[in-house]
């Protein structure tokens, strides 16, 4: 009986086992390339420009990486970083190319698309890198914006975790005159302008009446700024209750669409949390609640419940995204009154027996039922569920693999 105990267990274990190494395969570019203080530059500025944080965020990427020299010969032209960003980005394959696969390139030649491309910064599709396998060994990298001429060469692998993410040094910094091309910084940008071309034209004009608003937001975009769009329907609807606030009402309300800091969509997607707004002041808090759900990113106040429905821009030190509603603080909104739960039905006195077990539920079922904070109860479950759930899962594949090997033994 215990032989057979362990012919059952151990395939179970196996099994917990490869799911903790498929666990353990999360990858942080820059800490790989800590490794090799060759590339300290290149690694770097893969975090001034936030390009890192869109590296962790994709399960399938590849790095071309290029050490020290060649950066200095890239910085040499005294590229902004909104500009080195693009160029950056189009040394980063949206698909996985170690050493071995781009020996086995099928007909000899591929075109990747880029993080560039996936930006939606490169014009039509510049933002594509040729790679093609060279006679002798050689694998050559162009950009589709430089005529096929293959200049850039594959030098070494450098890290890998096979099929997630690897990391490889090219020869020099890949030629592209569209992502070289200079990037407007980001007091030269027209905030309301890019607002009003992609479908917040209303808000856009609104915060343009407003001079006390629109300078705090043009006051902080060198230093960082994201602001949260509402589309032109929606913002349509509600300016009747924007109208109906006080001016010091209206400034602060308009502000509370901002945030003091830039943050780009891998950022919000990995932060979960209060974050303050512009108009956040002393006692006056006027922040809201960032939660996501796998690719959905929603922003919560006492009020209401807004999701980010798209990326208008995304350049360092300025993000505007689209939201589906108007966010609205409960400084100046009050939250919706719940619906109320419906009143039970008056239980019947019965003495038969199948009467006392249709009374009895399971506290599973019950307890949502009969909790009045069940927002409050849901905000910290999101919270915190992630950790819980890591422990517990732990936990479970030590124990899988322990009783694997006791019955084996």
């Amino acid at each position: 009986m215990q032989l057979r105990r362990g012919h059952l267990l151990l395939p179970l274990a196996l099994f917990f086992l490869a799911a903790a190494l498929t666990v353990a395969r999360a990858h942080n570019v820059t800490r790989l390339l800590a490794k090799h203080p060759e590339f300290s530059t290149f690694n770097h500025y893969l975090t001034e420009t936030h390009l890192a944080a869109e590296i962790n965020s994709r399960t399938t990427i590849t790095v071309m990486a290029i050490d020290n020299a060649a950066m200095s010969r890239l910085l040499a032209s005294h590229p902004t970083i909104a500009t080195l960003k693009n160029i950056l980005s189009l040394h980063v394959l949206l698909d996985y190319f170690g050493p071995k696969k781009l020996h086995q390139i099928t007909n000899g030649t591929a075109l990747a698309a880029t993080l560039f491309q996936a930006t939606g910064s490169a014009p039509g599709s510049t933002g594509f890198v040729n790679i093609t396998d060279l006679k002798g060994g050689k694998v050559g990298f162009a950009p589709e914006d430089n005529n096929g001429h293959l200049n850039t060469y594959f030098v070494k692998g450098l890290e890998e975790i096979p099929y997630n993410i690897s990391v490889i040094q090219i020869s020099n910094a890949l030629p592209s005159a569209a992502a070289a091309a200079p990037t407007p910084g980001p007091s030269e940008m027209n905030l309301t302008r890019l607002m009003s071309a992609h479908g917040c034209k209303v808000f856009a004009d609104t915060l343009d009446a407003n001079a006390d608003a629109m300078k705090t937001y043009e006051d902080n975009v060198e230093g960082g700024l994201t602001t949260f769009c509402p589309l032109d329907d929606t913002f349509k609807q509600f300016l009747p209750k924007y109208k109906n606030l006080s001016a010091p009402g209206k400034a602060s309300f308009l502000e509370f669409f901002a945030v003091p800091m830039y943050l780009s969509m891998a950022m919000l997607k990995s932060n979960n949390g209060p974050m303050n707004t512009l108009a956040t002041d002393g006692a006056s808090k006027y922040d809201f609640t960032v939660q996501n759900d796998g690719e959905e990113v929603t922003l919560k106040t006492r009020a209401n419940t807004v999701k980010i429905t798209g990326t208008l821009l995304d350049e360092q030190p300025l993000a505007i995204y689209s939201i589906d509603k108007v966010l609205m603080p409960k400084e100046l909104f009050k939250a919706a009154a719940p619906t109320p739960a419906p009143a039970p039905a008056p239980e019947k006195v019965a003495d038969s027996p199948k009467s006392s077990k249709r009374k009895s539920a399971p506290a599973s079922v019950a307890a949502p039922a009969d909790s009045p904070e069940g927002d409050v109860a849901d905000q910290s479950a999101d919270g915190n569920g992630s950790v819980r759930f890591g422990s517990a899962r732990f936990g479970f594949l030590v124990s899988g693999l322990w009783f694997g090997m006791h019955f084996l033994l």
